[in-house]
């Protein structure tokens, strides 16, 4: 019995991802919980385990593709009776819609005339559309859903039942393209133009280099056109073997048409870096940023670190300046509750919360990554530098989670690596401020009196004005900068 295994929402309303990499082919055997597909959504890369036990017989999405959640991304031989079709099937594909009476274009779910749900009394009346079952965080996209008029195929794979079954959904990164009758495709039911058998990133390199698909003639298993084809037709002297991801693609190859001096690069905009650019742009124009600035003397607290590197507590811990200031922003969150809140638009509400789960920017191979500590506030020194080292390696190494990076209430971004003494950061979505903090260098300073080279730094504070006003703000940071002058006072407000 051919089950089929949908891609599901594995964060928090998540519509799509990334097929980063298939740990299995066709013919493989797996076991429940084994891990099969590798993939990349807006927020973490996620290992994908299989819900069946069995053989499998197809892999409907390719390495590189953008997938909806809910589409089918592979097929696998499950051992046991072939049950009827009404078992195997979603309700809305319990029974085949003849060839004569489906239409044009037939959204799921709607039934033809004549037709009505088994159980139900054939009264004459117009049947009411079936709901199209959907697991758990599945979402359609508007336009996912339309089917196109198809032939039942010549044959069908051993491992698919023998019994009919309504036509399946084209997830839309795959439209136009023709699986052989052997492998349970659609031979002879597409317009000559869609017939041509190409991987998606195949199509994306037409496309890009101007060349025909349908005018060529593929070298490929079973006459599927390769990158190769592609590339001889446009006349690229450079010729690649191997598949490659649409990104690493992307970043190599020039447009084959433009002169020397006209190449560019694109690359496509996935995973995270489209959900970071869909978020700042949100949040740039929907909070009214204000960004004040504020220079420190934090010679006594770069004291402070190193002897806190000496402490048994911190042994194998990496104690950072960055420690002491999220603990001073703890502190200053405690002292003004109402900087650790967010404004509830449909509500009309602010929402002051109390606990902090303080998120901390990291740069990564992926793009910007914002995971957070869970309730920061309650954690000692040595149990924040401990959070903060452990979650900003998880997040490098690609392994955070989608609950490492949801659920922020302020977050704090570490400029001064980058050698950058301020900035103006943008909010993250639902949060009221963040902190940049800059690098620490030797400055003249005015240090009891007498000009003296002294440690500063640069703290910017950047708030939604909605919630936050210029007073809140300034005492905010004013109070972060206290306790980085003199760790006393972190101390002592804590």
């Amino acid at each position: 019995m051919n089950k089929e295994f949908r891609l599901p929402d594995v964060g928090e309303g998540l519509t799509e991802a990334d097929i980063v990499s298939w740990h299995v082919k066709p013919g493989d055997t797996v076991q429940v919980n084994q891990v099969i597909v590798e993939i990349e959504t807006a927020k973490a890369v996620v290992e994908l385990p299989s819900p069946y036990a069995g053989t499998v017989t197809a892999l409907l999405a390719d390495e590189g593709q953008t997938v909806d959640v809910g589409t089918p991304i592979i097929a696998v031989d499950v051992p046991g009776p072939a049950k009827s079709p009404d078992e195997t099937m979603p309700p809305r594909a319990a029974q085949r819609v003849p060839e004569q009476q489906v239409p044009e274009q037939q959204v799921p779910g709607q039934q033809v005339p004549g037709q009505h749900e088994p159980g139900q009394p054939d009264n004459g009346e117009p049947a009411q559309p079936a709901r199209q079952p959907v697991l758990v965080g599945y979402g359609v996209k508007p336009g996912s859903t339309t089917r196109r008029p198809r032939k039942a195929p010549a044959t069908r794979p051993a491992s698919y039942p023998a019994t009919p079954s309504a036509p399946r959904a084209v997830p839309p990164a795959r439209e136009g393209l023709e699986r052989p009758a052997g492998q349970g495709g659609l031979a002879g039911s597409l317009p000559r133009a869609s017939r041509v058998l190409a991987k998606p990133p195949v199509r994306k390199l037409a496309r890009d280099l101007g060349v025909d698909l349908a005018a060529l003639t593929g070298s490929g298993p079973e006459g599927s056109v390769t990158r190769e084809d592609v590339q001889r037709a446009a006349g690229d002297a450079t010729v690649r073997s191997g598949y490659e991801s649409p990104v690493s693609d992307s970043r190599r190859l020039a447009v084959a048409t433009a002169g020397p001096s006209e190449t560019e690069e694109r690359i496509p905009v996935r995973g995270v870096r489209k959900h970071t650019a869909a978020a700042m742009v949100a949040s740039a124009f929907t909070a009214p940023h204000v960004t004040e600035f504020l220079q420190v003397d934090v010679t006594e607290t770069m004291a402070a670190v190193r002897r806190t590197r000496e402490l048994p507590e911190f042994a194998e811990v990496k104690v950072s300046p960055l420690v002491f200031v999220a603990k001073a922003l703890l502190v200053a969150v405690g002292r003004h509750p109402m900087i650790n809140s967010s404004w509830d638009a449909a509500a009309q509400e602010i929402v002051v919360k109390h606990h902090v789960n303080l998120g901390v920017a990291v740069a990564t191979d992926r793009g910007l990554l914002v995971p957070n500590v869970k309730d920061a506030q309650s954690l000692p020194l040595a149990g924040l530098a401990r959070a903060l080292d452990e979650l900003a390696g998880t997040a490098r190494a690609a392994k955070a989670t989608p609950a490492d990076l949801s659920g922020g209430t302020i977050t704090i971004t570490n400029v001064g690596v980058f050698g950058v003494d301020a900035g103006t950061p943008i909010l993250t979505p639902g949060e009221a401020a963040i902190l940049a903090f800059g690098q620490v260098r030797d400055a003249p300073w005015v240090h009891q009196g007498e000009l003296a080279v002294r440690k500063v730094t640069t703290l910017s504070l950047s708030f939604d004005h909605r919630i936050v006003d210029g007073e809140l703000g300034s005492a905010v940071l004013r109070d972060v900068g206290s306790m980085l002058e003199d760790p006393i006072r972190l101390l002592a407000w804590s």
